[in-house]
């Protein structure tokens, strides 16, 4: 099952770059075997200014057709780590091909992304930078399929 970063906003080169490179590889290597990743960051920009709506459009310009779509937002489910990583594992054995996690831009994701999604994760109701909030994401698929692999990286 291929996993597709959306977020709106390109990322330069850094310190939050290199964590969200080095969390992909872990999740590649780790996830191979299980049959999940590889796992892509896709940057959109809006140049025109054209706010959350466009945004929307060019997030789903980048959606995979039949993507599971889920979307982070601060209303959406919290959930631990372990329930996320057999969510993907559901996913996964369900047949799916490909899930796809948007992150809006500075005013979040417009209402129309959100209806649309299947599944709607928060980080907590606290909000997060954006380029924090793609660390967090990378990290949590690599600890996904650490739990799925039955890997000591997560402790409980």
């Amino acid at each position: 099952m291929r996993i597709q970063i959306c977020a709106v906003g390109r990322l330069r080169a850094g310190p939050e770059r290199t964590l969200i490179d080095d969390y992909l590889t872990r999740f590649d290597r780790t996830g191979r075997a299980l049959g999940l990743g590889p796992a892509q960051l896709l940057e959109v920009e809006d140049k025109k200014g054209g706010g959350m709506a466009a945004e929307a459009g060019l997030l789903e310009r980048v959606v995979p057709k039949g993507a599971v779509i889920c979307v982070l937002d601060e209303r959406g489910k919290l959930m631990s780590s372990p329930d996320f990583a057999h969510r993907l594992g559901d996913w996964r054995d369900a047949g799916r091909s490909d899930v796809a996690f948007l992150i809006g831009g500075a005013d979040g994701l417009d209402p129309s992304l959100r209806n649309r999604a299947d599944f709607k994760l928060s980080f907590g109701k606290m909000v997060w930078p954006h380029m924090l909030a793609r660390v967090m994401l990378t990290e949590q698929l690599y600890r996904a399929a650490s739990i799925l692999a039955g890997s000591p990286y997560h402790r409980v």
